[in-house]
């Protein structure tokens, strides 16, 4: 029982947080300010900690640190936004993902809408595509044609697919597309 009031504190007042204690006092003080704000408009505080505290073991400024931290709350907003009120903190950080890879925010929507499981995945397997080099338009529409059907595990299969194939010198958004077709060939009632 102590320990879950120990937690309660932490949780309700993040500046007694010990983590906070690898920041200089300033940056403390500014970070505490943003994760509060951010957790009363019901935005997850952890992820912002976390940000903070790889800014302080990567020795970055105060600012930089705090810029960081608000850039975070305001993608985590706007991947909520996106993603609607029950998105858990896992598919807010996909959607952030996805957001800094170039997605918008109309995509993380539509993928909520058409994905009858988390988005998580789908979401992270779009912002891997992008950084494999697959244009985020075409790294988009792929995965909304899988999202509704298609596994976690097909998802990632499919990335790892597109990945094969651009390390072998395809053209990515043809990777992507070719693997798209494959996959939706091998979907069809009486395909092995």
């Amino acid at each position: 029982m102590m320990l879950t009031a120990l937690l309660l504190v932490v949780v309700q007042n993040p500046a007694q947080d010990p983590r906070y204690e690898r920041l200089d006092p300033d940056t403390r003080a500014r970070v505490a300010v943003i994760v509060d704000s951010a957790r009363a408009v019901g935005l997850p505080g952890e992820p912002l900690i976390h940000r903070a505290l790889e800014g302080a073991m990567k020795n970055a400024t105060g600012d930089r640190i705090v810029d960081a931290v608000r850039r975070l709350a305001g993608d985590l907003g706007m991947a909520r936004d996106a993603l609607g009120t029950k998105a858990t903190t896992p598919e807010l950080e996909a959607g952030v993902a996805a957001l800094r890879a170039g997605a918008t925010p109309a995509v993380l929507t539509r993928m909520r809408d058409v994905r009858h499981a988390p988005v998580t995945m789908a979401l992270a397997v779009l912002a891997d595509l992008v950084a494999s080099g697959v244009p985020a338009d075409s790294a988009a529409a792929a995965l909304l044609v899988l999202a509704p059907t298609a596994r976690d595990a097909d998802l990632v299969e499919f990335r790892r697919a597109v990945e094969r194939d651009i390390a072998l010198g395809a053209p990515p958004a043809a990777a992507t597309s070719v693997r798209l077709d494959a996959t939706a060939r091998s979907a069809q009632p009486g395909r092995p």
